[in-house]
């Protein structure tokens, strides 16, 4: 029988492979009918994840699977947008998940669905084991590739005992490291002298490979793996001949992903394209549908080696990036908007910002919907910290409205906190009245109300069972669970209200995020005042409040938005003023291309249409209609001498 492809494939791969034998056999067992139906691989970065992933999956296309691989970092975390990614990964329409487990049925042979870099879909984890992983037929597996352990409800549930399994990655074995080395081209005895100070840790082989070309005295200290890596790639980069290939590296490791517009805006003295080519080749630099990634290990040591040595131009990367990100998502799709706020995100390097959206700590607790069965330890924490009072109101919404509730549980599947969070549309009327908090906010909204079609989550309560409101990992938990609410609701979400006894040890990272206290909206129960406070989002919701956050901390005079699209209006300060079609035309036209010249002729063009044959003049017609419209904030729309229109960019 000839040999097929398929076989010459995986024995090519499998000849590049080392020193993962036994954790690819354990993959293997996946595919059995006995076997587990997901199993969670995690281990630091550069440990050998993706090449694990990438032999397995060689290995199970031969053998007849289905391999749908999904990299979590492409992916909005919310249950919309996985699965509208899962389907167009299988090459389905958009469909709900009882369809898509229909489909997935209909294949009969074996499906791995593979999800990599999973760490970053903290906000969806309860709902992949909850919902979406159980709606699966059996003849899937489910692979979880990523960097921290699974929570501990994965394997506190019952149920998930011998369906679910863990497989820790550590550091290749010495014979096996020195082996891989000696593929790199290095001498046994450097290479066992060099695999002792790069821990087996792959990434480290690599780059000591690549240095030794340059070192063959080459020694690294015996200490941890962090300083070895930071220590090579400082090798790696003294060793490059071109210094505008290190120069580039530098702006490339301020991004999350590096595309060819995003390196042309930090290196516009360049070639269109020239930056991207630079890094393309560099042996740690993946290119994916999204551009350019960096490995983090080495993307982190190179921005920190930049930051100390050269903060003004670590800075000026940042200010270029943010410029580019707010020009490129003004005209994005709903699909492509959360690749530039994952992009903006990785500006913001406060850790109360990044941490919500990206957790990268261990995280023991899980959230959850609160199911019936809850309804005692609901009770429980709410009565062991409000008073009578306000116990009764709280207890009311879990009589009413008990899908608001989420609680959180600990390692063992108790519910140690809770928190009830609400949308108006979503609850009577006459329920929001009776409650003294939620009238309260309910009256703000009313004297600053919101455009047609906006929204905001009222955050009514989190309450931990040991430690009430104050900070704790409980309330950790609920607030991260909070974001994944943001992303859901975005871009309608307008605003959110909370209530808390104690403003005092929030009060400087609630400022930070913007929220602003409400005096009017203050209400006593039990002889205890309960303060409100809210966050305007602005009109561009949750993506224009993450570019406001970063800007500021890079330093950037950031003035909101002067146009909301969704209402088709312009918004100066507090005043919202509509705009004619043309107006709204131009005015979006120039905000797509904010900071840039734009020529009459090519404003003509775009709003007006390839048909149209009247004179130019009409153009500044429109823009003298807008000038006036804006008011104060006319001098937004400049005029470019023999060219056109620019509308100003925020220095």
């Amino acid at each position: 029988m000839p040999q097929r492809i398929a076989d010459l494939l995986v024995q090519r791969a499998a000849r590049s492979f080392l020193g993962r034998e036994r954790e690819l056999a354990f993959l293997r067992g996946v595919l059995s009918a006995e076997g587990p139906r997901v199993v969670h691989v995690f281990g630091i970065a550069g440990i050998g994840k993706s090449s694990l992933l990438e032999m397995f999956s060689i290995e199970a296309q031969a053998q007849g699977a289905i391999v749908l691989r999904l990299d979590c970092r492409a992916v909005e975390p919310t249950e919309t947008a996985f699965l509208h990614a899962l389907c167009e990964r299988s090459g389905n329409p958009a469909l709900p998940l009882a369809r898509i487990a229909d489909r997935l049925a209909a294949l009969g042979a074996p499906v791995v669905l593979a999800l990599d870099t999973c760490e970053v879909f903290r906000l969806l984890d309860t709902w992949l084991r909850q919902n979406f992983i159980p709606a699966l037929p059996d003849n899937v597996r489910v692979l979880l590739f990523g960097r921290e352990r699974p929570l501990a409800a994965w394997q506190a549930e019952p149920g998930w005992q011998h369906l679910f399994r863990t497989l820790p990655l550590g550091p290749l074995p010495d014979e096996a490291a020195s082996a891989l080395l000696g593929r790199f081209g290095v001498p046994p005895e450097a290479a066992r002298r060099i695999a002792r100070g790069a821990h087996g840790h792959p990434l480290a082989l690599h780059l000591a490979a690549c240095a030794y070309r340059e070192r063959p005295d080459l020694a690294l200290e015996t200490t941890g793996v962090e300083h070895a890596l930071d220590a090579l790639t400082r090798m790696f980069l003294a060793d490059v001949g071109d210094p505008l290939t290190r120069r580039v590296l530098e702006g490339a490791a301020v991004l999350r992903r590096a595309t060819v517009s995003l390196l042309d805006a930090l290196f516009p003295q360049l070639a269109p394209g020239e930056a991207f080519e630079c890094v393309r080749r560099l042996p740690f630099v993946e290119c994916g549908n999204e551009g350019l990634v960096v490995h983090d290990v080495v993307r982190e040591a190179v921005a920190r080696s930049l930051r100390a040595r050269d903060p003004a131009a670590y800075l000026g990367y940042q200010h270029a990036a943010w410029h580019q990100l707010r020009v490129e998502s003004a005209s994005a799709g709903r699909a492509e908007l959360w690749r530039y706020t994952a992009d903006m995100l990785y500006l913001i390097e406060n850790p109360v910002v990044r941490e919500a959206f990206f957790p990268v700590g261990t995280q023991r607790l899980a959230v959850e919907p609160a199911r019936g069965a809850d309804g005692a330890a609901i009770a429980r924490i709410i009565e062991s910290h409000e008073g009578p009072e306000a116990a009764r109101h709280l207890l009311s919404w879990w009589q009413r409205a008990p899908q608001a509730f989420s609680v959180v549980r600990d390692p063992h599947g108790q519910a140690i906190g809770l928190c009830c969070k609400l949308t108006p549309e979503r609850v009577a009327p006459a329920d929001l009245l009776d409650d003294p908090l939620t009238a309260a906010w309910g009256r703000h909204i009313e004297r600053s109300p919101m455009p047609p079609g906006q929204t905001a989550l009222l955050c009514r309560r989190w309450l931990s069972l040991a430690q009430g409101e104050a900070p704790s990992d409980v309330q950790a938990a609920a607030w991260l669970d909070l974001k994944r609410t943001y992303m859901e609701l975005r871009p309608m979400l307008r605003r959110v209200y909370l209530t808390v006894r104690d403003l005092l040890p929030y009060a400087a990272a609630a400022e930070r995020l913007g929220f602003t206290v409400l005096p009017d909206a203050a209400v006593l129960l039990d002889g205890q005042r309960y303060h409100s406070a809210v966050l305007d989002f602005g009109p561009s919701s949750v993506d224009g409040w993450l570019a406001g956050l970063a800007a500021d901390e890079i330093g950037i005079r950031h003035t909101p938005s002067l146009l909301d699209v969704e209402a088709r209006e312009l918004v100066v300060g507090a005043r919202r003023v509509a705009l004619t079609p043309l107006e709204f035309g131009v005015m979006a036209y120039l905000a797509g291309h904010e900071g840039k010249a734009v020529s009459r002729s090519e404003l003509l063009r775009e709003v007006w249409g390839t048909r149209y044959e009247g004179g130019s003049n009409v153009v500044d017609t429109i823009v003298h209609a807008l000038r006036h419209k804006l008011g104060a904030r006319a001098d937004g729309i400049e005029t470019v001498s023999g060219v056109g229109y620019r509308l100003r960019r925020e220095q």
